[in-house]
């Protein structure tokens, strides 16, 4: 019988004592660091198990020998939800870190930002060179056909088929594999909501016939001035010589129908070429956007300030002087050709 007891009592603590060295072994492995690089992303796919997540990180080379992963999610089942994704392992230092990382579903985020004043072609560029992004959109007749079924009216008001100015300005975050697609609808639907606001907060006297003059124009003023506070004051010169029915020449107008050609500089020959878009030429608004407005562009247009004002120039300090006469604004030219000359010759 003592012999019996002696036995008991020897396998209890051999059992203990395996039980201990297992269980210190896990808690190793649990504070074992993980191979992992800057930026590197995992992918854990839906309905992955136990097992299968073994094998991906054993592929991944994440973890040289994974084998003991599932006994440590046995004794954490805590960290047995791990969920379907693509997520950013900085920060993860080991494989309890891993194990957390996958159990929060918070996903990789990605940013990309849609610059105000850009117009489509560059926005195309932006996208094609956004980490992680799946491309669908090739070029600007792909944009168009994308954003038509949310304005149905667009294919009357814009024969060109163009998609310019509808893509809204500001910084959007998507995780790994979202598509091109999904971004700039979200984006069309921003801009079209925001031309929509505008348009019903709009001065009742404008010349415009329709949200989509509001948008061609405030795209002008968005390219005309970066300073916002005097955006309100831009704005007014174009309403003001719409009222008048004076063409608009407005630079930005002429460099964007000179599309590749325009090499850094507008000459007399450039301002009397006729296009769809010189606004020297052609009476009234441009077929199309020229850019994309900021939400500020559009608000200035649709309560611009109340001035005289038919000209502005550049004043040399990133501003513009405004005028109401002929005779004023060619005063206002000359004290600006003065100041760029002066600065020409220090150079």
């Amino acid at each position: 019988m003592k012999k019996l007891c002696k036995f008991i009592f020897f396998l209890i603590i051999v059992v203990a004592g395996v039980v201990f060295w297992g269980y210190q072994q896990l808690q190793q492995f649990a504070a074992q660091t993980v191979n992992v690089q800057q930026d590197q992303l995992l992918t854990v796919e839906r309905g992955t198990s136990t097992n299968k997540l073994v094998t991906l990180l054993e592929q991944e080379k994440i973890l040289d020998n994974a084998a003991l992963l599932p006994w440590l999610i046995k004794l954490n089942p805590e960290l047995s939800q791990f969920k379907a994704g693509t997520y950013s392992l900085n920060g993860v230092h080991t494989v309890t870190d891993l194990l957390k990382v996958l159990n929060e579903g918070k996903e990789a985020q990605f940013s990309l930002r849609f610059t105000e004043g850009e117009t489509v072609k560059q926005v195309l560029k932006s996208l094609e060179n956004a980490p992680h992004l799946k491309r669908e959109v090739k070029d600007e007749s792909a944009v168009f056909a994308l954003i038509q079924p949310l304005l149905p009216e667009i294919k009357t008001l814009n024969e060109q088929q163009k998609p310019e100015g509808w893509i809204y300005p500001d910084t959007y975050n998507y995780t790994p594999n979202s598509t091109d697609t999904a971004l700039l609808k979200r984006a069309a639907e921003r801009m079209v909501k925001t031309l929509d606001k505008a348009w019903a907060e709009r001065d009742k006297d404008l010349p415009l016939n329709n949200p989509y003059e509001m948008l061609i124009l405030a795209s002008i003023v968005e390219k005309e001035t970066g300073v916002a506070a005097e955006r309100g004051k831009v704005a007014s010169v174009f309403i003001n010589r719409l009222k008048l029915k004076m063409k608009l020449q407005t630079d930005p107008t002429v460099i964007y129908g000179m599309g590749d050609s325009y090499d850094g500089n507008i000459r007399k020959k450039d301002l009397e070429q006729p296009t769809a878009y010189n606004t020297y030429v052609i009476d009234g608004l441009p077929p199309t956007p020229i850019a994309a407005p900021s939400e500020s562009a559009l608000m200035a247009v649709a309560k611009p300030e109340k001035t005289n004002f038919l000209y502005f120039v550049a004043d040399g300090t990133g501003g513009h002087k405004f005028s109401t006469n002929i005779n004023d604004h060619n005063r206002a030219v000359q004290e600006y050709l003065r100041w760029y000359r002066s600065n020409q010759k220090g150079k």
